[in-house]
């Protein structure tokens, strides 16, 4: 089995880092500056580089890790990244033998068009489709396609860890709570995040089980969360209907 580091970046960004032995593999390095410091500090070796999608925030270090490190870099074939060495379209397999692990390429559109999650060894590292709470935003897919996306992640094994890329689970339980005020998990949940936040702690990763328990983009069966969308939208009636009425809503909340 693998380490994992998680590598705080810009105002709310998580680098993920897994390590074995002395060689590492990186996800989402936006800034290659924190990254550098673990590898040296660690004494370690980059081999490879995963990207889930062309945000700045998520690839913008590529260029300068490479420039250290002569990494494999993977990632979206859809998308315009500069240093991808391995495109992907999702539906692969991928592995990294210094790790002793592989990874399966999960394609989830919705945040972008070509965004990948990766799933490996009951880790899943999903860039921003998955969020603590919540999910991505979606400037450029559909909310029929990070519907689909969600249900598609929700349906890995509940304990499944899930290494998301921003710290925003406090803001998102706050609109959590307003969509299902009766979730009494999530009321358990939002209490032990605002002690991890008084504290300075991150609250990823989590797991599949948390999510579907009290995020509301992966409940969008459930009576009160229907009610919820409904008395904003009346014509919400089946999953993808809820979902989009909850996604617009977040957008202002």
């Amino acid at each position: 089995m693998f380490d994992i580091i998680r590598i705080p970046a810009f105002k709310d960004n998580y680098i993920w880092l897994l390590r074995k032995g002395a060689s590492a593999v990186v996800v989402d390095p936006g800034d290659a500056r924190p990254v550098l410091e673990v590898l040296e500090r660690e004494g370690l070796t980059l081999t490879s580089i995963l990207i889930t999608h062309h945000h700045n925030d998520h690839q913008g270090g590529v260029a300068e890790l490479l420039a250290h490190y002569p990494a494999e870099v993977f990632g979206p074939a859809a998308e315009s990244i500069t240093g991808i060495s391995q495109p992907l379209r999702g539906g692969e397999t991928i592995s990294f033998g210094l790790l002793g692990v592989g990874f399966r390429v999960l394609a989830v559109p919705g945040h972008t068009l070509g965004h990948l999650a990766y799933y490996g060894s009951g880790a899943l590292f999903c860039g921003d489709t998955l969020f603590g709470g919540g999910c991505g935003r979606l400037f450029e897919g559909s909310p029929l396609q990070m519907h689909d996306s969600l249900t598609q992640l929700a349906l890995l094994p509940d304990e499944t860890v899930v290494f998301c890329a921003h710290e925003y689970t406090e803001a998102n339980l706050r609109f959590a709570l307003a969509v299902e005020p009766g979730n009494r998990q999530l009321r358990k949940r939002i209490d032990e995040v605002a002690v991890l936040r008084s504290k300075g702690l991150a609250t990823v990763p989590s797991t599949i089980e948390l999510e579907k328990a009290t995020n509301p983009f992966l409940r969008c069966t459930e009576p009160e969360i229907i009610a919820s969308a409904q008395n904003r939208v009346a014509q919400a009636h089946n999953e993808a209907e809820v979902f989009a009425v909850l996604r617009d809503w977040k957008n202002s909340f």
